[in-house]
């Protein structure tokens, strides 16, 4: 009988699609097709530099097996098989058959708020991967507005796209591929860049079958300038949606605490308007930490501030303010020790953080300090919380 191999497999249902994994990827392990993306047993070798790249956790899977699984069993997936037993390993040991090496590898990849993060409970079940790059879907601009002051540093807008009447059940927390036209400089189609949804699953206006992206221009952005150019009535190819975990839950009793800068409000915007619309005119229990440059810079800034403090409480920080010091999400979330620490505490209470990879690391120290006013281990608090679909990154 063969002897037992560690196989590197990739999550076809968390997995958002964003390619990142194969472009930081040194030795070209990483392959995709029209549906999944991919680790080539024959050229991985467990280099783990794709680990702590990936937004959502989905590169983080393992098995062991007698027979590596091929390429093309790999990309007919639309999720994840069970572990088999193997020469009498069982699922829940495969990452006890890494050798001591392999394992410092991963704790060093995994240091900070990365890991796999889990949806929460009451989360609706995800449609995923509906729309593939080589079957995408068609959309049309309903329309295209600046969410940014003309004189703001940055160019962010607001863009709404109708289905035309075919399916595109997003939820709250997902996202959406656009593709641009064109070819790289390579001769080879472009890879969607993924949106993450700014709507509700109902639609930016209820009933109505559209979804709103929020997208900043990005200098030499090939995917971010055609999306903030487009015009009502273009048409554009859309994949997905994507994302499995990072869901809001539909208990109306859960508590949600949102940590975000700049794009990274999309989902928490989608996470708002359903509240709005669910929970009513009652407390929504969702608390905000928004952090930009300026008020010209941050998107939503005027909706943001109609949004009844009983649904949402707001804490809108800038960094970039004349007059005033630096100022930033983690330093706001300890001036707000006492709400946040009170959070952290109540068991229904669940964490988003989004935004740029930057911010982590300091929201990362906040939390620690406030939990330890507390007498809880921060790491600790928040492997339990992750392990109970509480608590989710996605951070780029």
């Amino acid at each position: 009988m063969n002897k037992p191999l560690k196989q590197h497999l990739i999550d076809p249902e968390i997995c958002i699609r964003c390619y990142t994994c194969e472009m930081t990827c040194p030795i070209g392990a990483i392959e995709h097709d029209d549906m999944n993306v991919v680790v080539n047993p024959d050229v991985c070798n467990f280099c783990m530099a794709c680990i702590p790249v990936c937004p959502t956790g989905s590169i983080d899977e393992w098995r062991v097996v007698a027979e590596p699984y091929s390429m093309e069993e790999q990309f007919s997936w639309t999720e994840l098989p069970e572990q088999e037993e193997v020469g009498g390993t069982e699922a829940d040991t495969g990452m006890e058959a890494f050798d001591d090496a392999m394992a410092e590898l991963l704790a060093e990849a995994h240091k900070g708020a990365g890991g796999k993060a889990k949806a929460p409970a009451s989360a609706s079940k995800p449609s995923v991967n509906m729309y593939t790059l080589g079957k995408p879907v068609e959309a049309v601009v309903q329309g295209n507005y600046r969410l940014t002051a003309d004189g703001a540093d940055t160019d962010v807008r607001h863009v709404i796209l109708d289905f035309q009447g075919k399916p595109m059940p997003v939820l709250e927390g997902q996202s959406i591929g656009i593709i641009p036209p064109g070819e790289t400089v390579d001769g080879k189609p472009h890879l969607p860049r993924l949106y993450s949804v700014s709507s509700p699953r109902d639609g930016e206006r209820p009933g109505y079958n559209n979804v709103s992206l929020t997208v900043k221009r990005e200098e030499n952005g090939v995917c971010s300038n055609y999306v903030c150019d487009l015009k009502k009535g273009d048409k554009v190819q859309v994949t997905g949606p994507f994302g499995a975990t990072f869901l809001l839950p539909d208990d109306p009793e859960a508590r949600i605490l949102m940590i975000c800068t700049g794009t990274g409000s999309a989902p928490m915007r989608s996470f708002t308007m359903r509240r709005q619309r669910v929970v009513g005119k009652k407390s929504g229990g969702m608390v905000m930490f928004f952090g930009a440059r300026t008020p010209e810079s941050l998107p939503y800034f005027g909706p943001l501030g109609k949004v009844p403090s009983s649904i949402l409480q707001k804490h809108l920080v800038f960094s970039r303010m004349p007059g005033q010091g630096k100022e930033y999400v983690q330093d706001r979330m300890r001036v707000e020790e006492d709400i946040v620490a009170e959070m952290l505490e109540d068991p229904n209470t669940h964490i988003y953080i989004c935004g740029l990879k930057d911010m982590e690391e300091g929201v990362e120290r906040a939390f620690t300090n406030i939990a330890e006013s507390i007498g809880q281990q921060w790491r600790a608090l928040r492997d339990v919380m992750r392990e109970e679909g509480r608590y989710h990154v996605e951070t780029y």
